[in-house]
């Protein structure tokens, strides 16, 4: 076979696994720029690599991009230790129908309320975790992958299923229940109806607001219906005399709402039963 036969198939093999390889990377990091730099820095390393000696392509790239972006979630981790207040994962939102072309189709199956959650787990906690229930890899690749032994993924995997499942979601609605919900909630809100707009809300439910050092935002996680409520009807009094724009739009896959100003100061709401 000739070289450039080969690096064809190379380049071929490499093409067929980069939305995985994308979708790997923002379920680890949540930001879109930093998941598309993963795969970037993936295919330079594929294109310098002994080609015959891989047995498993598409392994030997998804343990390439877990490196790579464990690296990168150390150095983001130490960056939002000085974020002002609660650190989300960048949304990805879907204003019509991705074409096949976009490397974020997979990515987009992730909710954001589940990043949120796996943003407690320690980085290798998250990548053997994501690997495990996300992509389907075996013990032994994410083990390779890890450079840990299988019995310390296993481990891992088990004690990130537990962290996950005590903050993820508790139900998987349906998405016309949580587009229903959620029109209902923004309904009170822009009304000022606190009572009907804490009903719809569980006693325990929390709020993650994130505006960084640019928009306004709460600097802690709001807790309780009541909180939540009060919080933001304060904000939607705002947003009405900005006279914003309400728009229906998707994020990750759920129902979400986009008050935008054409500015900073736009915001995207969401719900997660």
């Amino acid at each position: 076979m000739s070289g450039a036969r080969r690096l064809d198939d190379a380049d071929a093999a490499f093409l067929a696994e980069r939305p995985r390889l994308v979708a790997l990377a923002y379920r680890m990091l949540g930001e879109r720029a930093a998941a598309e730099d993963v795969a970037q820095e993936t295919w330079l390393r594929w294109r310098s690599a002994e080609h015959g000696s891989i047995e498993t392509p598409a392994a030997w790239l998804r343990s390439v991009a877990t490196r790579v972006a464990l690296d990168m979630m150390r150095s983001a981790r130490a960056r939002r230790e000085t974020y002002v207040g609660p650190w989300l994962p960048e949304p990805l939102i879907e204003d019509s129908a991705p074409g096949p072309e976009d490397a974020f189709i997979l990515a987009r199956e992730c909710e954001l309320a589940l990043l949120w959650a796996m943003e407690r787990l320690a980085p290798e906690e998250r990548a053997a975790f994501i690997l495990r229930d996300a992509f389907d890899a075996s013990i032994g690749d994410i083990a390779a992958a890890l450079d840990k032994s299988e019995q310390a993924c296993r481990q891992m995997i088990s004690r990130a299923r537990k962290r996950v499942r005590s903050d993820a979601p508790r139900f998987d609605a349906p998405r016309e229940e949580a587009a229903d919900l959620l029109a209902r909630f923004a309904a009170a809100v822009a009304s000022g109806d606190t009572a009907e707009a804490a009903a719809l809300l569980a006693p325990d439910a929390v709020a993650v607001t994130d505006g960084g050092a640019e928009a306004r935002a709460a600097r802690r996680v709001l807790k309780g219906a009541a909180e939540i409520a009060q919080v933001m009807l304060a904000v939607a009094a705002k947003q009405v005399r900005s006279g914003a724009e309400i728009v229906w739009t998707t994020a990750n896959g759920r129902p979400a709402l986009a008050v935008l100003e054409g500015g900073e100061q736009d915001m995207l709401m969401t719900l997660a039963p």
